[in-house]
């Protein structure tokens, strides 16, 4: 029986993924075999020594200390795309509220005192104010260009937008996804400068923090719009609210609050509603219950932050070992030594390495005893050795 805790409330759509004859689930659970979470902060918590892995019900796992998962030999898997159409939308709404001043002209409308008719003529007298743009021929630009980006970039075109697309790591799977209509822009920069509307669709890391900030504020175009749904950090609000004043920048939409944004008149700031759809949450959380269970039962990895993709088919009647070690050489040679030694003859057998973390699956005939383990995990170099029944 595996044993699940949940830090946040999880979709029902997704626990019922894991069937109760094989899954213990609780929001209170000792010695859980995996944790799933949606916002939960997991940094400062003790890790639980029986822990084997981490769902992230949702894209971003800032809230997860990553580091210290892949020491331990953990996985973190998330949910990535699940949630793009609910964010798409979210982008789209954004373009279309600050270039016809939906917010502002929603605050003036709920101001009007009167009868109708005085509401009805000052309606008509104060729309002056509120005029705006429309969005075809206008340039959207798309930094990042993931599963999120993608339908963003995909989506503005046929608002007939142009688009300028940048993501120098950008996969073949999701190039194949993209339309041919987005330009490619070979710098960020040489993006922020042609582009009427600029959005964020990268993770928060070190290059990304403050990717808008008051050097490529100036050479944006006037009047330009900022919407970052992405991760709170990666705009310099002080530098755009100063930009704003100056006449820079037109708007500035953001999904992350603060008392900064909160109350100023050309800000429209949002509660971090970017996946708040019913849809996201349900697809995120089947998402991350399957990735766990397949890992939890068959030692496949998909969609992990921090280990290899690594998917391997069953071989019928074999028993597998599941090994993550330090990607450094003759690793496989050593658990080959102790498998021979133990006379279990390898059938099936897949390494992948990510960065320093190397992962291995191997199919054995034969069972595997426990000191077999132990003579595994006691090679230098090897964090985690599992059994998968």
């Amino acid at each position: 029986m595996f044993k699940i805790q949940t830090l946040n409330s999880i979709s029902a759509l997704g626990l019922e993924r894991m069937p109760r004859s094989q899954y213990e689930i609780a929001s209170e659970m000792p010695n859980p075999d995996a944790i799933l979470l949606r916002s939960f902060k997991m940094h400062g918590m003790a890790i639980p020594a029986s822990l084997k892995a981490v769902g992230r019900a949702g894209a971003g796992v800032n809230n997860i200390p990553v580091d210290e998962m892949s020491r331990r030999g953990i996985p973190v898997f998330n949910a990535p795309g699940a949630n793009a159409n609910a964010v798409k939308e979210l982008v789209l709404a954004g373009m279309l509220i600050a270039s016809r001043n939906i917010c502002q002209a929603w605050e003036y409308s709920r101001s009007l005192q009167g009868t109708d008719d005085e509401v009805h003529k000052k309606a008509e007298a104060g729309k002056s104010q509120f005029v705006g743009v429309e969005l075809p021929g206008r340039t959207l630009g798309v930094v990042g260009l993931g599963a999120i980006g993608i339908k963003v970039a995909n989506a503005a075109l046929q608002l007939g937008m142009k688009v300028i697309g940048y993501d120098p790591q950008i996969t073949v799977r999701n190039a194949w996804q993209l339309s041919s209509g987005v330009r490619q822009a070979l710098s960020i920069d040489e993006l922020m400068s042609n582009a009427d509307y600029v959005t964020f669709h990268v993770p928060l890391v070190d290059a990304t923090r403050h990717m808008i900030n008051a050097d490529r504020l100036r050479i944006m175009k006037d009047n330009v719009v900022i919407l970052n749904f992405a991760r709170e950090g990666i705009v310099d609000d002080q530098a755009v609210c100063a930009a704003i004043k100056a006449g820079k920048v037109y708007g500035y939409v953001s999904d992350f609050t603060s008392n900064l944004l909160k109350n100023h008149e050309r800000v429209i700031t949002l509660p971090h509603l970017g996946a708040s759809t019913n849809e996201a949450e349900d697809n995120c959380a089947v998402m991350v219950a399957d990735q766990v269970r397949d890992f939890l039962e068959h030692g496949n990895v998909v969609n992990s932050v921090n280990f290899p993709e690594v998917v391997m088919p069953r071989v019928a009647g074999a028993s597998r070992i599941g090994i993550v070690n330090a990607n450094v050489p003759n690793m496989v040679g050593q658990f080959s030594t102790v498998l021979a030694a133990a006379r279990l003859n390898i059938v099936e057998l897949l390494n992948k390495s990510r960065g320093d973390l190397a992962y291995t699956l191997l199919d054995v005939e034969g069972t595997v005893a426990d000191d077999v383990v132990a003579r595994i995990r006691a090679i230098e170099g090897v964090s985690n050795v599992l059994v998968f029944g």
